[in-house]
């Protein structure tokens, strides 16, 4: 039972540094990549898809980003999903590729943009300690149900509190990366 506890409370708080990975990928930084605009849907013969399924998304340069529609009608459609995007570029269409350029950031928009990422950071470690809330109550309940004994219940405690100190130093990691890639210039 401990075992199996440990094991899914692992899987749950590698998920959770999946989950912040994926975020912060969305946060740019002046840098041209391609996973800016995966988030990004077009409509397609009335659905609405990820812009990677209707065009080829590649680097033009260090601070351009390419797409080329594989259907001529869908460049006005992507240049406008791009354009209406949270992400706050202003895309060009140059034919039958959609040109854009990273504009460079701003020393006031870098702040805000740490800020963001501190923010993002401080949810993930959240998510992580509730995650060790949770394992302790179940823990607890188990020793009330008297199915483990109160030893097993401080090794299984000690064992998930080494895992959360692991997942949330993973996550600082992160962090300082995302940090450190926002103020560069």
């Amino acid at each position: 039972m401990i075992a199996e506890l440990k094991k899914t409370i692992e899987h749950k708080m590698q998920k959770s540094v999946e989950v912040l990975k994926h975020d912060l990928i969305k946060i740019r930084t002046g840098r041209a990549h391609t996973g800016l605009l995966d988030h990004i849907q077009v409509e397609y013969y009335g659905n609405m898809v990820p812009i990677n399924q209707v065009a080829n998304v590649t680097l033009i340069d260090a601070r351009t980003i390419g797409v080329q529609p594989w259907e001529k009608p869908m460049v006005a459609k992507v240049e406008k999903a791009i354009r209406d995007s949270d992400i706050g570029v202003n895309p060009a269409n140059v034919g039958e590729i959609i040109r854009i350029p990273m504009p460079p950031l701003t020393e006031e928009r870098r702040r805000e943009l740490t800020k963001i990422v501190r923010h993002e950071g401080e949810a993930a470690k959240v998510a992580v300690r509730n995650l060790r809330r949770d394992a302790n109550q179940h823990l607890k309940d188990g020793v009330k149900d008297k199915t483990i004994s109160e030893d097993e219940e401080r090794r299984a405690e000690e064992s998930i509190q080494k895992l959360t100190d692991h997942y949330v130093a993973e996550i600082d990691k992160l962090l300082a990366q995302k940090e450190q890639e926002l103020m560069q210039i």
